[in-house]
């Protein structure tokens, strides 16, 4: 079978579920071998993120993929759409960090991928044929698993009380689950509304897109579209959240009782059995930087941050980058990041002819860029931009010319709130001190400050 993508662009409009954004989102076309590839275009350089489980950060009603600052919410639906439809390259643009969650389903992201038209390539089709049972279990909950000649799903959604018991078995291909699953709309039980109120969550949710289960009855704005809609919907997600593994699978998925957190365990674990059958020493190595197009940003960074992930959220372009490169993170709130300062750079020009001396003022920018960097790292600032307040305790001790390596350390000191940082700073060549700062910066809006 060869890999498929979209004949044209489209776009839908709508509210997202959690966050409760307006927000457009844009299906086009991609080549071979992309995956499905979202676009923040509300970010500056409009970052791409290919969803991979190593990335999942949240899974509290939702799939929340994590990508240094770029989020990405509540995207199982979307990515169950592609999967379902076979549609194995796209680009998914987006305004927020949330699709839109329309009437709760599949459905209109499916009706959207029809409208595109769906038109094949010319590589084939690979797919993860499971060679060993997986299992991952959870007091009452379980997914498993098993090597099959096909896609399958088994699956039995129940509450704790079991008045909603529902069981069934289905084999995935487009034309099914078009008709059988795409629909199939999300549900809540009416006494867990309150508590994700509390935490933040279904700021977009209303009888529109979602079915709520009250007691022994339903609650939606019309009936049931299958007497069975419940595990039709928990097979949706599971369908969506499959494709974090980053590759079409086959086997026979038998489920009990399971949510996002019990299929991002199961994606996890068919990945690594990916890995170790296309790598037996897969399993002393780390992920490779390559499948990611930033680093998670939960845990230590331990492999640096490229100048495309540093374009990705500061907003500045040439000839205004100080930053070449993030190579270290200590403790979450120091970094240590470097600058090349070559004859190249524009300033050389006139500073000064014939005798290059990298400016004061430019080399305190650098220490300014790292600490508003590190500050919208830290706390995940989306379409956020740092502007420098004040510099103290500024000295130069010794001039940067052609052929230094500038290396920046920045170091939180104090915060109020997620507004304004302040932040002890230096820049050292060859290890020697040659200036140094304690900068204080704001973060707004990324339109406020205009």
């Amino acid at each position: 079978m060869k890999q498929r993508t979209l004949q044209r662009e489209v776009s839908i409009k709508g509210k997202s579920l959690h966050t409760g954004q307006e927000v457009t989102l844009t299906m086009k076309p991609a080549p071979e071998d992309t995956g499905v590839v979202f676009r923040r275009i509300d970010l500056f350089g409009k970052p791409e993120v290919r969803p991979l489980v190593d990335m999942v950060s949240d899974l509290v009603r939702n799939t929340t993929i994590s990508s240094d600052h770029i989020k990405l919410h509540t995207i199982e639906h979307v990515l169950s759409a592609f999967s379902g439809m076979g549609v194995d390259n796209a680009i998914v643009e987006m305004d927020a960090s949330e699709p839109p969650i329309l009437d709760g389903s599949a459905r209109p992201f499916v009706n959207l991928i029809r409208q595109a038209e769906i038109i094949e390539q010319t590589k084939d089709r690979v797919y993860f044929e499971l060679k060993e049972p997986v299992t991952i279990t959870d007091g009452n909950r379980s997914i498993i698993a098993l090597p099959y000649d096909g896609f399958r799903i088994t699956c039995t959604s129940a509450d704790d009380r079991g008045i909603h018991t529902q069981h069934l078995t289905i084999d995935i291909d487009p034309e099914v689950y078009e008709a059988q699953i795409a629909a199939a709309r999300t549900f809540t039980i009416y006494e867990d509304i309150e508590e994700l109120l509390k935490k933040g969550l279904i700021q977009g949710g209303s009888l529109d897109s979602a079915i709520v289960i009250k007691g022994d009855k339903i609650v939606s704005k019309e009936p049931l579209r299958f007497k069975d809609e419940f595990v039709r919907h928990k097979i949706l997600d599971i369908v969506g959240d499959i494709t974090l593994t980053g590759f079409p699978i086959k086997a026979h998925i038998i489920a009990v009782r399971t949510g996002h957190a019990l299929n991002a365990r199961l994606s996890a674990a068919i990945r690594k059995q990916w890995q170790d059958a296309n790598d037996p020493k897969a399993k002393k190595k780390k992920q490779p930087a390559s499948e990611a197009t930033t680093p998670a940003a939960s845990g230590p960074l331990t492999e640096g941050i490229d100048i495309r992930q540093i374009l990705n959220l500061i907003p500045h372009r040439y000839p205004f980058v100080m930053l070449d490169r993030v190579t270290e993170v200590v403790d979450q709130n120091e970094l240590v990041a470097i600058k090349n300062v070559t004859i190249n750079e524009p300033y050389f020009l006139g500073h000064f002819p014939g005798r290059p001396v990298m400016p004061g003022v430019l080399q305190l920018e650098a220490m300014a860029q790292a600490a508003g960097f590190l500050m919208l790292r830290l706390t995940s600032n989306e379409n956020k931009v740092c502007f420098f307040m004040s510099a103290d305790k500024v000295k130069f001790r010794k001039a940067v010319t052609p052929g230094d390596q500038l290396e920046i350390r920045a170091k939180l000191t104090k915060t109020r709130g997620t507004k304004i940082g302040i932040a002890e700073c230096s820049c050292k060549v060859g290890g020697e001190v040659v200036s140094s700062a304690e900068i204080m910066f704001t973060i707004m809006d990324a339109g406020e400050g205009e």
